[in-house]
């Protein structure tokens, strides 16, 4: 193949005139097809040469390095050799990339509560993303989590608004950099917009049940805030509202997100959308009139519907679109590549990246990030363990020694990217590995039982569009054999540590569960090994929170691990060797019951009573809530004022004392109650927090300090207000009535 040769200079291949010049210049030049094509976003695992010359694409996703150099080769082959844009879910880490680091998934780092850590992992993510040829991810998840069964809570950063936005915003500072020039950043997505996790019953991208003031209540306030900080893309979501796909639904990108927020980045469709209109959904009927609506709706980059590229000239032809209707979204596009520099140096991978992705340094971090996204829920005082009373150890559990499971989703083998199984095992930490690597104990092992095996679904290997179905997961029966042998090792210990959870087939997009409980013989093995009267430490290495057996209430201890990533088994180690202190807080609160959902702290005030006729509402665990190696009292709460005017800010001051022998990072939470409100809001809000460090013994003074106008409700018009009245600031270690100290104040 013989690369064209341009014997002119354009003015939009001169770096000296500025982005929107070049915008214009080469927009004018571009054929009708070539703006579609800019439009598109293809797979690269399908043909390439037929992406890029026919359809001529302006971006790919699912690259590997082979393929990354083969579509720049096709590229320069184009008549204006307009440069693409690659993209990749690298959603906790570089996910798909042979011994890129792969960090706790992003609802295990929101355990940390540490919005400068997130930062740092996502800088992080950017270096290697950036050196590997990549230059956009579709990270982070701004989606509220509801239901757990739902299959997506661990790509979430839990149930609370303002915790989202904290975390996301630092994400998106991390990945973007200085800026979209500097050749180490890559482009932030914030998704999925809006109310995506609203499913019902749990089921991916079904209907949201979601109304305008809702919406404006929970669901977009993270969004907002991370448009206005610059965010330079927006993912919209597959489901539809109130009958309208979120693709066509203008009051969502016209009226608010471009309108109301004057957002002017780019709106890139999840995967075939536009397509799922006509097949799924059912609400266009044919690829010429999705492709209009679509276009006419706003959006900027079509994400893999193929059948765009046709529609849309069709849609053309039959009158549906005009000729111009295209250059508004493939000029954002064109914006985009010349900000990142791609007309210039189209970002390749890098020499020496190999010194970059998985690094010693980000090795280093994603340790730091693992034992933070740790969460001790329970302990009776066996931790952190004794090393003069501990002779063997048992380490039991089908998770105990599963590297790539350990990982979550997005991640290896987790089946999204066909040419790569796993990351390599020998950078990956298992709980045994971490326990075998420094516990100063005799360490054994027995797997004890099996989750699951999988059977072909029998709708059918493909959905009409062609992309493959999740296999149906069968529970595996109780082996009375591993469960014998499980038993024995763990008889024949000290203490046992059981890990136990979820796996792949059960995690992610279109794999909801209609259950909570823990899949295959992993019941029996608890109830096994608990019953030997043998402390046990139950590590529930799941992507969301599970409802655990009524046996591990009489257990030990209880680690929640949300897929802690490739350190996370090290992690594990130094928490229950002591090495570390446990530091993690639930960013979610945890079922007793499948059948309480949903049971998000925050829930609406008003109905009778507080329990079920059959069960608690009360969740087993809440948002908030962790454990220390110490003991922590909170006292002598103050306010500064306690008469305030919308544009002041509430200044609270509380004493934290550490009760016990060993230090704590504590995390010191503010919540607000609004008194008396026009219409129907929640008890309490979470509106600020802050870490600190207490020594044994050591007493902090912590002030804090809530903006007034963040005491705000979404009023019965759907306008944003404070209400003047009584409120109260509550502060303590958790969202537990029970456990926060109550101030008043008024606001006029």
């Amino acid at each position: 193949m013989t690369s064209p040769t341009l014997t002119t200079t354009h003015p939009y291949q001169d770096p000296a005139l500025s982005i929107p010049e070049r915008v214009a210049d080469l927009l004018g030049r571009m054929t009708l097809e070539e703006k579609i094509g800019q439009m598109l976003q293809l797979d690269a695992r399908d043909d390439l040469d037929d992406h890029i010359l026919r359809r001529q694409a302006g971006s790919i996703l699912h690259t590997s390095p082979e393929r990354i150099l083969r579509a720049n080769e096709l590229t320069a082959h184009t008549r204006l050799r307009i440069p693409l844009l690659v993209a990749e879910d690298c959603i906790h880490g570089h996910s798909f990339w042979p011994g890129a680091t792969i960090y706790p998934t992003q609802l295990g780092m929101a355990a940390s509560w540490d919005a400068g850590l997130l930062e740092r992992v996502a800088r992080a993510t950017a270096e290697e993303v950036a050196a590997t040829g990549i230059h956009w991810t579709f990270s982070p998840v701004l989606c509220i989590s509801r239901d757990l069964r739902w299959g997506r809570v661990g790509e979430t950063f839990g149930e609370d608004p303002f915790l989202i936005g904290e975390l996301a915003s630092a994400m998106v500072r991390g990945y973007q950099g200085d800026g979209l020039d500097d050749p180490t950043a890559i482009l932030a997505t914030a998704k999925h917009f809006a109310g995506y996790s609203e499913t019902q019953g749990g089921r991916d991208a079904s209907e949201a049940d979601i109304s305008r003031r809702k919406l404006r209540s929970w669901f977009l306030p993270p969004f907002e805030r991370v448009a206005r900080e610059g965010c330079r893309s927006f993912m919209l979501g597959y489901q539809t509202m109130d009958g309208v796909p979120i693709t066509t639904n203008e009051w969502l990108l016209s009226e608010v997100l471009r309108g109301e927020w004057g957002y002017t980045g780019t709106l890139i469709t999840d995967w075939d959308n536009v397509g799922r209109m006509v097949w799924e959904q059912r609400v266009q009927p044919d690829y010429p009139h999705a492709s209009a609506a679509a276009v006419t709706a706003g959006n900027d980059m079509i994400m893999n519907t193929p059948g765009f590229f046709e529609g849309a000239l069709d849609a053309v032809a039959q009158g549906l679109l005009g000729e111009d209707a295209f250059d508004v979204a493939a000029g954002r596009i064109l914006t985009l590549k010349f900000e990142l520099g791609l007309f210039e140096d189209p970002r390749l991978p890098v020499e020496g990246l190999e010194q970059i992705v998985g690094s010693a340094d980000h090795t280093a971090l994603n340790l730091d990030a693992a034992r933070r996204s740790l969460v001790l829920l329970e302990n009776d005082g066996v931790l952190p363990l004794d090393p003069a009373a501990v002779r063997r150890v048992a380490v039991v559990g089908p998770l105990a020694d599963d590297a790539q499971s350990q990982l979550g989703d997005w991640a290896g083998g987790s089946g999204q990217a066909g040419w790569l199984d796993g990351q390599p095992r020998e950078m990956i930490s298992t709980v045994l590995d971490g326990l075998r690597a420094i516990a100063p104990w005799e360490v054994t092992h027995s797997r004890g039982a099996e989750i699951l095996t999988l059977a072909p679904d029998p709708a059918g290997s493909t959905f009409p569009d062609g992309q493959p179905r999740p296999p149906v997961v069968k529970p595996a029966a109780p082996d009375h054999a591993l469960l014998a042998e499980a038993v024995a090792a763990a008889s024949d210990s000290d203490v046992v540590v059981a890990v136990v959870g979820d796996r792949i087939e059960l995690v992610g997009e279109g794999r909801s569960t209609a259950t909570l409980e823990l899949v295959g013989g992993q019941i029996a093995l608890l109830d096994a090994v608990i019953a030997t009267g043998k402390p046990v430490i139950v590590v529930l290495l799941a992507s969301k929170p599970l409802v655990l057996p009524a046996s591990v209430q009489r257990a030990a201890a209880v680690i929640w691990a949300a897929n802690p990533g490739m350190q996370g088994g090290r992690a594990l180690a130094e928490i229950i060797t002591g090495r570390v202190e446990p530091s993690g807080r639930l960013p979610i609160s945890f079922a007793r019951h499948v059948g309480q959902q949903p049971t998000y702290y925050n829930q609406i005030r008003g109905q009778h009573g507080d329990r079920y006729a059959d069960l608690t509402q009360a969740p087993a665990w809440v948002f908030g809530e962790g454990r220390s190696y110490t003991t922590v009292e909170y006292g002598d709460l103050s306010l500064e004022s306690t008469t305030l005017g919308r544009g002041d800010t509430i200044v609270g001051h509380v004493t934290v004392t550490n009760t016990g022998e060993r230090p704590v990072r504590e995390t010191v939470q503010v919540y607000v109650r609004d008194a008396v409100t026009s219409v129907s809001w929640t008890d309490k809000e979470l509106k600020a927090y802050r870490q600190v460090d207490v020594a044994p013994g050591e007493s902090v003074r912590v002030r804090l300090e809530v903006p007034v106008a963040d005491c705000s409700i979404v009023d019965a018009a759907g306008i944003r207000l404070v209400e003047p009245g009584g409120f109260e600031l509550l502060i303590g270690p958790s969202s537990r009535d029970d456990q926060l100290l109550a101030a008043g104040f008024e606001v006029g």
